[in-house]
């Protein structure tokens, strides 16, 4: 018997593109300069197809070194009329000239900042419980009007 924990490995699982509503300001709150973004609708491919809700946010803060710490909470269904919940939390980063395009809603290369995530997935649907038993970790890119990521299965 191995003393050694297994290396994990990365598989690709699905690919989300959620498209976005009006940010919403909210200023500097107790927790920090506190912004939401609406997640009004888009889809998911890969080891399932849905389509997602409109419904869901991002809540975000934006820390004092520019970068942003991202906690989104959104549903999606599938044609059969199964529902998941995804909820995904990281951060997006940068040099503060390429964070600064990115909240002006400027179009920027994804090689120049960094945007990863972790995503938690909760279902009902006996087809794709076995989402629940895995961890997933993302990359991401940010549009002007929609967030895209890949995400993959930790093995």
């Amino acid at each position: 018997m191995t003393t050694t924990p297994p290396t994990p490995g990365l598989e690709p699982a699905f690919e989300v593109e959620a498209r976005l509503g009006r940010l919403e300001d909210h200023g500097t709150t107790r927790a920090g300069h506190r912004r939401i973004v609406p997640i009004v609708g888009g889809h998911v491919h890969g080891l399932f197809e849905a389509e997602i809700m409109p419904g869901g946010a991002d809540w975000q803060l934006l820390r004092p070194d520019g970068a942003i710490d991202i906690d989104t909470r959104y549903t999606a269904r599938t044609a059969a009329d199964e529902y998941l919940y995804l909820r995904t939390f990281g951060v997006r980063s940068g040099p503060p000239e390429v964070l600064q395009a990115l909240l002006r809603g400027e179009p920027v290369d994804p090689t120049q900042y960094y945007f990863r995530l972790g995503v938690h997935l909760e279902t009902s649907a006996p087809r794709l419980a076995a989402l629940q038993h895995s961890l997933f970790v993302a990359s991401a890119i940010r549009h002007t009007d929609r967030v895209r990521y890949t995400a993959y299965r930790v093995t």
